[in-house]
Parts: C-alpha cells; sequence; structure tokens
C-alpha cells in the first residue's frame, strides 16, 4: 500500500519532533509520568498521526480537518513545553522549539495550500 503521508515534509519534522519530545521527557520527574510526560508524548505523537490519517482520507475538506487537528496538537504541546521551562524540567532555550517551529510553519504551509486547492 502506497503510503502518501510518509513523502510529506510535515509528517516527516513532525515524527522528528515526536522522537525529540520522547527524548526530553525521559528526563522529567518520575511523578509526572502520568502528567505532563503523558500528555506531551500524546501531543506529540497525535500530530504525524493526523497528518498521516488526513493524507489517506479521500477528499480534500477532510484531509485539511485533520491537519486542523495536528495544528491543535502542535499549539497543545507548545502550552505544555512553557510549562515544562516554568516548572524547571527544561531550560528555557530547549532543542524542541525549532523543531516546534518548523512543523508549524510546514503544517500552516500545508494547510493553506489545500485550501486554496479547496477554492479552484
Amino acid at each position: 500500500m502506497d503510503k502518501p503521508h510518509k513523502q510529506l515534509q510535515a509528517w516527516k519534522e513532525s515524527m522528528n519532533l515526536a522522537q525529540l519530545i520522547y527524548q526530553l521527557t525521559a528526563s522529567f520527574p518520575a511523578e509526572e509520568k502520568f502528567g505532563l510526560t503523558a500528555q506531551l508524548r500524546r501531543a506529540a505523537v497525535s500530530i504525524p498521526s493526523n497528518i498521516a490519517e488526513g493524507a489517506a482520507r479521500s477528499t480534500t475538506r477532510d484531509y485539511v480537518h485533520f491537519l486542523v487537528v495536528a495544528r491543535g496538537s502542535l499549539s497543545e504541546m507548545d502550552t505544555q513545553l512553557e510549562l515544562a521551562v516554568r516548572l524547571g524540567y527544561l531550560p528555557q532555550q530547549h532543542t524542541a522549539i525549532p523543531a516546534l517551529n518548523k512543523t508549524g510553519k510546514l503544517l500552516s504551509a500545508l494547510i493553506s495550500s489545500l485550501r486554496n486547492k479547496l477554492k479552484d
């Protein structure tokens, strides 16, 4: 089966981001295992998963919907990372910031492109 999502730069970058989140949260305190660690990891997995699901849908409108959900998960992750910084679990300038920003830009560009396609 052809997997079109694996060709998308947004999916590739979101997979890198998810891997990075798993690495960063491995050093979080044990008491956060079912709290912030779990929340961050769920959001991280949700992003490439929704990109993949959207790419597999039969309509562009459905595709855009799943990309918007992925972007929502990215925003959740941004908030959770900020909390991790405030709690002292991560430094202010942690390594997820550039990856998060890059993934966000790629997602937004893909959404815009597909929305323009819907207007045609």
